[in-house]
């Protein structure tokens, strides 16, 4: 049975993890009645640990807002989230910090953990390869990631000092609809107020985020993280690329995702099922079409290309190179 101390721990614990508790629930947890629990309540508050009461039918206990508290407790599934979530998100180069915060961070969880699950921790971590090279991409400042995102979710507009990447500086006001994170980079999307357009930018060229008097309302339609794919797959680039595939949604997706081309559903197959097979419109831009001919040959599907002609050329010319190649360095071509 658990001594009194632990049940006391336990406690802390399940309040830490958030929310409101009812006096019922933390009994069931602790296996005591609910004026055992409010006497474990009274010990954290001469602890000095801010325990709030909560009154009504949904009333119970929590910690008070903001509380930071010692020591950190985490069981070993915990420490393993959030130590494999710290190595995937410098990884992916998904963190709003300089690297070496992110570092310092894992040191520190794996000081305060006990030495048989530290060890265990450190074994799996070693033991974890991965098939991409760490992305060396610029992180966003926390203040601004945290400005955004208080803007999005109170519809409030919000001012910025953005850099474009032929390094151009401007001041915007932008009706922030989401945050999204894409490839290894944060990105906020939203409508440019000045000039009544929906834009993405990249979190990490935002210098300064300022959020402004007044609110908005979220427009309706496609997600923020869709509106983001469907920007990337509409950018202004050099080359403007039309081709009919056929094939379901499924197999023209696997080699051209949502972030590469949009692929346009005609009306008449509105109620089809993805897996139907038929010929679907794809548009796509690119600043350059030498890798286009490969992905088209890995789709194995049909296709015609519409428009350019330079990238007709480039796939006729692939297809004489991989004839080539099937008939063997030794074969002579025949004599005309």
């Amino acid at each position: 049975m658990p001594r009194p101390t632990g049940r006391v721990l336990t406690l802390l614990e399940l309040l830490q993890s958030g929310g409101t508790r009812t006096v019922a629930e933390l009994a069931d947890r602790l296996g005591v009645e609910g004026r055992t629990v409010r006497r474990y309540v009274n010990h954290l508050i001469d602890l000095d640990v801010p325990v709030e009461s909560v009154r009504g039918r949904y009333g119970g206990y929590r910690l008070a807002p903001g509380y930071r508290l010692p020591p950190l407790m985490l069981s070993d599934d915990e420490a393993l989230a959030v130590l494999l979530g710290l190595v995937a998100g410098r990884r992916a180069g998904l963190t709003a910090t300089e690297r070496t915060a992110s570092e310092t961070a894992s040191a520190k969880i794996r000081r305060v953990l006990p030495r048989h699950i530290a060890r265990r921790l450190d074994t799996l971590l070693e033991a974890l390869a991965f098939t991409d090279q760490p992305g060396e991409f610029d992180t966003p400042d926390a203040g601004v990631l945290l400005t955004l995102a208080d803007a999005v979710r109170h519809h409030r507009p919000v001012s910025i000092r953005y850099t474009d990447r032929d390094g151009r500086r401007s001041e915007r006001t932008l009706h922030a609809y989401g945050i999204v994170a894409h490839a290894g980079r944060w990105y906020v999307t939203g409508q440019d107020a000045r000039i009544d357009e929906d834009r993405t930018f990249r979190l990490d060229r935002i210098a300064d985020a300022r959020t402004l008097p007044g609110s908005f309302e979220a427009p309706a339609g496609p997600a923020p993280a869709q509106r983001v794919l469907s920007g990337f797959a509409t950018a202004g680039y050099r080359h403007e690329v039309t081709l009919r595939i056929h094939g379901t949604v499924d197999q023209i997706r696997a080699r051209l995702p949502a972030g590469v081309a949009s692929l346009e559903e005609d009306e008449s197959a509105a109620g089809e099922d993805r897996a139907t097979e038929r010929w679907r419109h794809v548009e796509l831009r690119a600043e350059r079409l030498d890798w286009l001919p490969p992905v088209l040959a890995s789709l194995d599907r049909p296709f015609v290309i519409e428009r350019p002609d330079e990238l007709r050329d480039l796939v006729t010319a692939l297809a004489a190179r991989l004839t080539s190649y099937a008939a063997g360095p030794d074969r002579e071509e025949p004599m005309p």
